[in-house]
Parts: C-alpha cells; structure tokens; sequence
C-alpha cells in the first residue's frame, strides 16, 4: 500500500519557514537554510536567556559599589555588614534603590554603618 506524505511534508515546511519570517535571503525560501538558520537562533537564544541574568547582576553590582562609594564604602563591605545586619535584601532592589532613590541609599548605608 502506497502512503503520501506530501500534505505533512508541506505542513512541517511551512512551519519552519513561519519561524524564520524576517530574516534575510534564502532562510526564509530555502527549507535546508532556513532549518540551520532556526537551529542556530534557536541554539543563541537558550544560550543568551541565561546570559542576560550574568549581565543584570553584573549591572546592579555595578551600580550598587558607585552609589556605596559615594557614602563612603566600597561594594564588599557594604554586602557584608548588611550580611551581618541581618538585612535581606536583594542586589536588583537594592541597585533599584541606588538609581532612583539615592537618600534611602544612603539611609540603608548609614544604618549598616
């Protein structure tokens, strides 16, 4: 018995070359280009989800140690008295806090002080 399998063949291209919509050449008209073409981006995009919370950390990390400089403390010692403070919080609130509020900075700085 004979099987077609044209319908789903064309229904698994169309699906990848709906994917790769918006890129250039022959990745949106050639089936085997615009299969690597997804693998790859694919591949980069996993890999960059990740690499962006390294960014981020490295950002408020990074805005925290100039605001602590400013009231007179570098970066590690400031994250180790409020360590043993007993003050939980976080590097994205407290680098928040740095940017837009720097008198509560400050306050936290000096409490820790």
């Amino acid at each position: 018995m004979r099987v077609k399998r044209g319908k789903i063949t064309k229904k698994k291209h169309k699906k990848i070359l709906a994917q790769t919509k918006g890129m250039k050449g022959l990745r949106t008209k050639s089936i085997k280009k615009a299969k690597e073409a997804l693998t790859k981006a694919l591949t980069y995009s996993y890999r960059d989800r990740r690499n962006r919370k390294r960014d981020l950390r490295s950002l408020w990390i990074t805005r925290i140690s100039a605001a602590s400089k400013e009231n007179g403390l570098n970066y590690s010692t400031l994250m180790k008295k409020l360590k043993d403070g007993k003050i939980e919080i976080d590097r994205k609130i407290l680098a928040e806090i740095a940017a837009t509020k720097p008198e509560t900075f400050k306050k936290i700085v000096e409490k820790v002080k």
